[in-house]
C-alpha cells in the first residue's frame, strides 16, 4: 500500500480547511494558494470528495469547499479510502477483488487480511480534528514573555 500524492494532498487541503474555518466555504482559489497547487488538480481531488460526501460544494459568490462534517469526526481513512484506488496492502484481500484461485490453500492469507486490518483500524482511528493546529492554542514566542511578566 502506497498513498498517493493526491491521497496526501486530499489529507492535507482537508486539514487546511479545519484549521482555517471547519464550518465555512473555502474557495478553490485560496485553497490551491494556500496549499501550492494547482486549481485545476486540486479542483479533480475536491470533485472526488464532493461526490463520495466528505466535503460540501457551493457555486458562486461566497461559495467553495467546506467539511461535510465536522473535523472530530471526519477519519483519515474516510478520505484515503475515496480517494486511492485500493489501500489493501495486496491485491489478493482488495475489497473489489474476490481473492485468488490459492485462497484455500494460501499460507500468508490471514497474514495479509490482518495487516489490511491494522492498516484500515490505524487510519480509522486518526481524525481531521486529531492533526488540525488549534490556532487557539498557538502561542508565538513574544508572546511567552508577556505571559511571564
Amino acid at each position: 500500500m502506497r498513498v498517493s500524492t493526491k491521497g496526501r494532498y486530499a489529507v492535507r487541503v482537508i486539514i487546511d480547511m479545519a484549521e482555517n474555518g471547519e464550518s465555512e466555504f473555502h474557495p478553490l482559489h485560496i485553497l490551491a494558494e494556500r496549499q501550492g497547487l494547482s486549481e485545476k488538480y486540486l479542483e479533480a481531488i475536491l470533485g472526488t470528495l464532493v461526490k463520495n460526501n466528505i466535503l460540501e460544494g457551493a457555486r458562486g459568490k461566497g461559495g467553495g469547499y467546506k467539511l461535510a462534517k465536522p473535523a472530530a469526526e471526519l477519519t483519515i481513512w474516510e478520505i484515503l479510502s475515496v480517494i486511492e484506488t485500493s489501500m489493501s496492502p495486496v491485491e489478493c484481500v482488495d475489497n473489489d477483488k474476490n481473492g485468488c484461485d490459492r485462497a484455500d490453500i494460501c499460507p500468508t492469507l490471514t497474514m495479509w487480511k490482518d495487516f489490511a486490518k491494522i492498516i484500515h483500524d490505524y487510519f480509522s482511528g486518526i481524525t481531521i480534528k486529531q492533526l488540525a493546529r488549534d490556532s487557539s492554542k498557538i502561542i508565538l514566542p513574544f508572546c511567552k514573555e508577556k505571559m511571564k511578566k
